[in-house]
């Protein structure tokens, strides 16, 4: 599982905080990519905790629009993380 350190920014109002801490990267196991950001205070688990499931975000473009949906945004990538993580996809081929 890959892991990278990004800025996550809130596009709501009330949503106006950033995450320059969140973690963005590639689960194989799930062939997923995911995003957890803002931790919580009281339980330390992400309060935005996007790619948990099977499949759920093949593409990079997808978990930005769940993200923007959730009302954040973490684009654009620095051109190395986007690479890394496509690469990371890549090297997982087509893993059961």
């Amino acid at each position: 599982m890959s892991r990278y350190t990004i800025t996550v920014t809130g596009t709501v109002t009330g949503h106006g905080r950033s995450d320059r801490e969140a973690i963005i990267g590639y689960d194989p196991p799930l062939r997923t990519y995911f995003l957890q950001a803002f931790p919580h205070e009281e339980t330390d688990e992400p309060a935005l905790w996007l790619g948990t499931h099977d499949q759920a975000f093949e593409m990079l473009d997808d978990l930005h629009h769940a993200a923007m949906a959730h009302g954040y945004d973490f684009m654009p990538l620095p051109s190395d993380v986007a690479t890394k993580l496509a690469d990371d996809k890549a090297a997982t081929g087509d893993r059961p």
